[in-house]
């Protein structure tokens, strides 16, 4: 029995150690699915760029520009996540099945997406709330970016109208991906 318990302490550590920061430590269900992911346990060690998305907005045509940066730079370690929202003058009306048919056929979409969050202050997601504590301020509007740290840390955030490829993205990102946990 002691065996038993040691094991299982020992299972536990390791997933804790793999976690550094509680900031990941959320789990969301993938876009249209029923699979859930915990973000901690999927992206730890990586770079991760968090982007608060909208399939009829103004600054959509951002999706291209964050596939090309998953494609470009996942090889080194990024991932970006995307979170579909409705908070901003309903511009995600969809069903997630609609929003992930309008994602893939129109940008391409292949990085992961998960289910519709809400990221506005008073009713956000925990993440949001973690991730707007760390950075100082919530969304504003649609695509708005958190950079997270290989170590789970928030690195900084930029505001909607930062294009993906903005030379102070792509500055962050790859002093990011530089560095080591």
């Amino acid at each position: 029995m002691r065996s038993l318990t040691t094991i299982i302490l020992c299972l536990f550590s390791i997933t804790a150690l793999a976690c550094k920061g509680t900031l990941l430590d959320h789990n969301f269900k993938k876009l249209a699915s029923s699979e859930e992911v915990n973000l901690c346990e999927a992206y730890s060690g990586k770079v991760v760029l968090v982007v608060n998305t909208a399939s009829k907005c103004g600054f959509t045509y951002q999706y291209e520009g964050l596939e090309k940066l998953n494609e470009e730079y996942g090889n080194e370690g990024l991932v970006v996540l995307g979170f579909p929202s409705n908070d901003f003058r309903g511009q995600e009306p969809g069903t997630e099945e609609e929003i992930q048919d309008f994602c893939r056929l129109t940008y391409g979409v292949k990085f992961p997406m998960f289910e519709k969050t809400t990221v506005k202050k008073n009713n956000a997601h925990p993440f949001y709330h973690g991730l707007a504590d760390s950075a100082g301020g919530y969304p504003q509007w649609n695509f708005h970016k958190y950079l997270i740290g290989r170590d789970g840390e928030l690195i900084t955030d930029f505001s909607t109208r930062t294009k993906p490829y903005d030379d102070v993205i792509i500055g962050a990102l790859e002093k990011a991906l530089q560095e080591n946990i």
